[in-house]
C-alpha cells in the first residue's frame, strides 16, 4: 500500500500535478515519520507550486540531519534564488561544490554546473548548457532565455520550435519566443501561436490565479491589442511586481494605449533597466506621454539625448506630429525645422509652416511668450528659397514692432 502511494505521488509529480503529489506525500509523511526523505519530496512539490518560503521551512529539518545531501542543498539554493538572488543561492551550494567535484556522481556535478549558470545570470551559458540539453530538461529552457536576453532570437527559436511543452514554464517560454519573432518579422501566424500558448496557460485551472498565469493572460490580450483587458490583469499583479522593470515597461505601454498618459508616464519613469531605457519603443512612448501631459520640453530633451541617428529621426517625427496635434506649436516647429534640414521634403515645410503660424497665433493670444518668435523667425529665415517663409517672417516682425515687442 505504501509503495503504491509512493508510485502514485511520483506519477502525479512527473505529470506536473504537483498539488495532488503534495497531498499524497504529506499523508504518507504523517503515517511514516521515519521516512525522512519525504520531507524533500514535499519541499520539492512546494517549490514547483511557487511556495518557496514553505518549501524552505519543510526542507530545514531534513538538512539539519543530512547536511551533505546534494539534492536537499540544491533545492535550498533554488528556493533562495527565487526568494532573494543569485548570490544568496550560490552561497548555499558553495560548501558542497568541492565535495561534488571529487564525487563519482557526475549528474550531480552537472546539475550544480547548470544551476550556477542560472545563479550567475547566464555566465558561461554557451560553454555549460549545450552539453546538458539531453541530460537536464531545464538546460534547454535556460539556454533559450540566455539567447533571448542577448537578442539572439533566431537561436532561441531553433532551440524551442520542436519542443512540445508539457509544463506551464515551457509553454510560457515558447510563447515568448514566438511573440518575439512574430513581432520582429510581422509574422501573424507566429503571433497567433504565441497568443494561443499564452491563453492555454492563463486560462488553465492550475495557473489562472497565479502571477505567471495572469501575466500570460495579459500577454495574450496585449498581442490582440485589447489593452483594456490587459490593464485588468496587470493591475491585479502590480503589488507583486514593484521591482520588475519589464512589468512597468509593459504597464506604461498599456496605460498609454488606453490614453491614461499621466499614469503611463509615472510607470515609464519607474523603469531603471539601462537596456530598456535605450530602447526606441520605450523612448517613443515616453516622449508621447510627455507631450500629452503638457511637457513638450521634456520630450525635446529626451530627443537630444538619443545617440542613434535612426531612432532620433523617428522621435523627431513623433514630436513634430504629436506636438502639432495637441497645440504645442513651438516644439512642433523646432522638430519640423530639424527634419526639413535633414530631409528637404515639402511635407516637412508644410508642417513647419503650420506650426509657425500656430505659435504666432498663440503669442498674439498671449498663450505663449513673445520671445519665442525670435526662434520661429530664425527658422523661417533659414528657408531662403521659399518666398512664403520670408513673407511670414516679415509679418511677425511687423506685428512685434507695432506692439512694442523687441526681438533681439
Amino acid at each position: 500500500m505504501t509503495q503504491d502511494q509512493l508510485c502514485l505521488a511520483a506519477v502525479h509529480f512527473l505529470r506536473n500535478h504537483h498539488q495532488e503529489a503534495t497531498e499524497t506525500y504529506k499523508k504518507l509523511l504523517l503515517e511514516h515519520r521515519e521516512y525522512a526523505a519525504l520531507q524533500v519530496y514535499v519541499a520539492m512539490c512546494y517549490y514547483k507550486l511557487d511556495y518557496f518560503d514553505i518549501s524552505l521551512e519543510i526542507l530545514q529539518p531534513y538538512l539539519q540531519a543530512n547536511k551533505d545531501s546534494a539534492v536537499a542543498q540544491n533545492l535550498k539554493a533554488c528556493n533562495s534564488f527565487k526568494l532573494y538572488d543569485g548570490k544568496s543561492a550560490e552561497q548555499e551550494v558553495k560548501s558542497m561544490i568541492e565535495l561534488l567535484q571529487s564525487s563519482a556522481h557526475n549528474l550531480d556535478n552537472n546539475l550544480i554546473k547548470h544551476n550556477l549558470v542560472v545563479f550567475r545570470n547566464g555566465e558561461n551559458a554557451l560553454q555549460v548548457l549545450p552539453p546538458l540539453l539531453d541530460l537536464i530538461p531545464e538546460a534547454r529552457l535556460n539556454l533559450v532565455i540566455f539567447h533571448l536576453r542577448n537578442h539572439d532570437d533566431d537561436q532561441a527559436f531553433e532551440l524551442i520550435k520542436d519542443l512540445e511543452p508539457t509544463t506551464p514554464h515551457e509553454y510560457i517560454i515558447k510563447a515568448v519566443v514566438y511573440a518575439t519573432i512574430g513581432q520582429r518579422d510581422d509574422n501573424k501566424d507566429q503571433i497567433k501561436t504565441a497568443q494561443h500558448l499564452f491563453q492555454l496557460v492563463g486560462a488553465s485551472a492550475s495557473e489562472c490565479d497565479t502571477i505567471p498565469g495572469r501575466q500570460c493572460m495579459a500577454s495574450c490580450f496585449f498581442l490582440l491589442k485589447q489593452f483594456e483587458d490587459v490593464l485588468i490583469y496587470l493591475n491585479s499583479i502590480k503589488p507583486y511586481s514593484f521591482s520588475d522593470p519589464t512589468f512597468y515597461y509593459n504597464f506604461g505601454i498599456t496605460l498609454a494605449s488606453t490614453e491614461q498618459f499621466k499614469e503611463a508616464e509615472e510607470a515609464f519613469l519607474l523603469v531603471q533597466d539601462p537596456v530598456i531605457l535605450q530602447d526606441y519603443i520605450y523612448q517613443s512612448w515616453l516622449a508621447r506621454c510627455f507631450i500629452m501631459n503638457g511637457k513638450p520640453r521634456d520630450a525635446w530633451d529626451l530627443y537630444l539625448k538619443i545617440e542613434s541617428s535612426q531612432d532620433s529621426f523617428a522621435i523627431l517625427v513623433l514630436i513634430a506630429n504629436d506636438c502639432y496635434r495637441v497645440g504645442h506649436f513651438y516644439y512642433s516647429a523646432k522638430a519640423f525645422d530639424v527634419l526639413e534640414r535633414l530631409d528637404n521634403s515639402p511635407e516637412y515645410w508644410e508642417g513647419k509652416r503650420g506650426a509657425c503660424c500656430g505659435l504666432f497665433q498663440q503669442v498674439i493670444a498671449r498663450k505663449e511668450p513673445a520671445d519665442r518668435l525670435v526662434d520661429v523667425i530664425h527658422m523661417l529665415q533659414s528657408n531662403v528659397s521659399t518666398p512664403q517663409a520670408d513673407f511670414m517672417a516679415r509679418v511677425m516682425i511687423k506685428w512685434a514692432t507695432e506692439n512694442g515687442i523687441h526681438l533681439d
